[in-house]
This record gives structure tokens, C-alpha cells and sequence, in this order.
């Protein structure tokens, strides 16, 4: 992956997707960003940009828990529509440290990762530099 083209992120606060998007521009991330409330809202701009053949996003930073449809639902709809084929590297986003909670998002093979909130300029320049040497 020479450079991240579209990050998503699925979070339901507006405070920290404000904060999300300056560490984004900051950082130079990605050259465009989808941000979409709950999981709900992911699922169908997702379905939406497969149906209109438009460009996947390469990245999502998926929260757990939101209203509507929270992470879990989110992830099992993801693979239930068979959206795990494309190379979208999933990464769960969280405040929770339960290793229950760990154990279960990197179950999902469809999970690249877990990333404790708050997340940081540092901790957005590693996870670019990752997916780039992806």
C-alpha cells in the first residue's frame, strides 16, 4: 500500500472525531476521510460505495460501543456481506484495556488490530507507517 487513499472511521463522538480529524491533517493520514456515526451508518455508505463501484476506504478505526449498531454488530454484518474480501484493514479503537474485550475484537479475522483511546499524533504516524509497509 504506497499511502492510505480514504480512512473511516465509525465513532458516534463528535468531540473525538473533531480531534480525529486534526490528527488526521496533522499527520497527513490518508487523502480523504468517511466518518459515519455507528456501525449502521458505516455498513450502508460501505454498501453504497461497493454498489457504485467507487474506492473502498483502505483503513477503518472502528469504536465499540454506539448506538444503533455498536462495533460487534458492525464487524459480524461486515463479514455477513462478505465485505472482508476487499483489503480494508480493520482496526477496533477503544478506551476499554478488558482483555476479554481484546481477545474478542482479534478474534474477527477481519481485525488487523486494537488501539486504546485517546488516540495521538504518535499513535496515528506508527499505524500510518504500518498500513504503508503493509
Amino acid at each position: 500500500m504506497p499511502g492510505i487513499k480514504i480512512a473511516c472511521v465509525v465513532d458516534d463522538d463528535p468531540l473525538y472525531n473533531f480531534g480525529i480529524k486534526k490528527l488526521f491533517e496533522f499527520s497527513s493520514f490518508a487523502e480523504d476521510n468517511l466518518f459515519y456515526k455507528n456501525g449502521q451508518e458505516a455498513i450502508d455508505g460501505l454498501s453504497e460505495i461497493i454498489a457504485n463501484g467507487q474506492t473502498l476506504p483502505n483503513v477503518i478505526l472502528l469504536d465499540i460501543n454506539m448506538p444503533i449498531m455498536n462495533g460487534w454488530q458492525f464487524l459480524e454484518e461486515f463479514i455477513k456481506r462478505n465485505m472482508d474480501q476487499y483489503d480494508i484493514k480493520v482496526y477496533v479503537v477503544s478506551s476499554s484495556i478488558n482483555q476479554e474485550e481484546i481477545d474478542r475484537a482479534n478474534a474477527f479475522n477481519c481485525v488487523n488490530g486494537y488501539i486504546f483511546k485517546p488516540l495521538t499524533l504518535d499513535k496515528i504516524k506508527e499505524l500510518k507507517e504500518k498500513l504503508i509497509n503493509m
